[in-house]
């Protein structure tokens, strides 16, 4: 049973509703326009307050601000709880618990207060930066890429399965090389090095001394060129397949209604199902493609 207010439940209610679940008016799309600000803010003040010399010259400040957002998205949180059919449902969601992550650690300083919590006062206050987790509701492509993620789980699986291989056997090979004298000390270390190396990232705290070491590295360089393009090409062609499924061929006749055959890429209505709270539903849609319930 979906979670929005029912039909007999007051109209402030409904209205709030579509306002904060829903972003298909322009109050809805204002109300996450202006939830995106001071989500950015707030974690650019937690930021900003890390650095020693703005938080010397401004930490009274920023701590204020700090306390002006937790307000604003406790607030917020309790609206949520207020106005769905069933708190607990969403309070136990995995968005409902996001929220709870934006506000619990700055609430905790009050409980913790005292020097000798200093230290986890400070560690529990970072976790503040898990309300940047928040955005992903704002991201309206992310279940286009994780589709294409999805669809391509197989094949990355034995890319990342060959580069494995790979590293394992140059490891080896460089421990046999170079020995413990030039730093190669045992094969997981060399390993690591392998892994440095192909990734391009190259730290430099090992490397090569001899001829046939160095020349081993540079070819492991050059292939890690290579091989860092592979992933990327593997979800892009899986996400061109499915932008060119979505579209139709030419001249092809319009769908029946409840079908799906011969759809153009169609307008999605930003609608946010109540029970799943996924998005991207046709603009005729009365049920969820997700879960089924009603949009």
């Amino acid at each position: 049973m979906e979670n929005r207010p029912s039909p007999t439940a007051p109209i402030w209610k409904r209205n709030i509703y579509r306002v904060v679940f829903e972003a298909d008016t322009r109050a809805g799309q204002l109300f996450d326009i202006l939830l995106l600000l001071a989500i950015l803010l707030s974690v650019l003040a937690v930021m900003l307050e890390s650095v020693s010399s703005i938080n010397a010259q401004y930490g009274p400040a920023l701590r204020v601000v700090e306390w002006v957002f937790t307000v604003v998205f406790l607030v917020e949180y309790l609206v949520r709880l207020l106005i769905v059919r069933r708190p607990l449902r969403y309070a136990l969601s995995w968005l409902g618990l996001i929220d709870v992550v934006a506000i619990v650690p700055s609430l905790l300083v009050l409980v913790l207060a005292g020097s000798h919590y200093l230290l986890v006062v400070r560690t529990v206050r970072l976790l503040r930066v898990f309300r940047i987790f928040k955005l992903g509701q704002f991201i309206g492509e992310g279940e286009f890429i994780l589709n294409a993620l999805k669809a391509s789980r197989f094949k990355i699986l034995v890319f990342l399965s060959s580069v494995l291989t790979l590293t394992v056997l140059m490891g080896t090979f460089m421990y046999v090389l170079e020995g413990g004298q030039n730093g190669f000390t045992s094969i997981p270390k060399s390993v690591y090095w392998a892994v440095v190396t192909l990734t391009t990232v190259g730290y430099g705290d090992i490397s090569p001394v001899t001829v046939l070491g160095q020349t081993l590295a540079a070819l492991l360089m050059i292939m890690g060129y290579a091989i860092i393009a592979v992933p990327t090409g593997i979800v892009s062609a899986q996400m061109s397949r499915s932008q060119a499924a979505a579209v139709p061929a030419a001249g092809a006749t319009p769908p029946v209604a409840g079908t799906t055959a011969g759809l153009a890429a169609p307008a999605y209505k930003q609608a946010r199902c109540s029970r799943c709270q996924a998005e991207g539903h046709r603009p005729d849609a009365a049920f969820c493609w997700h879960c089924g319930g009603a949009v």
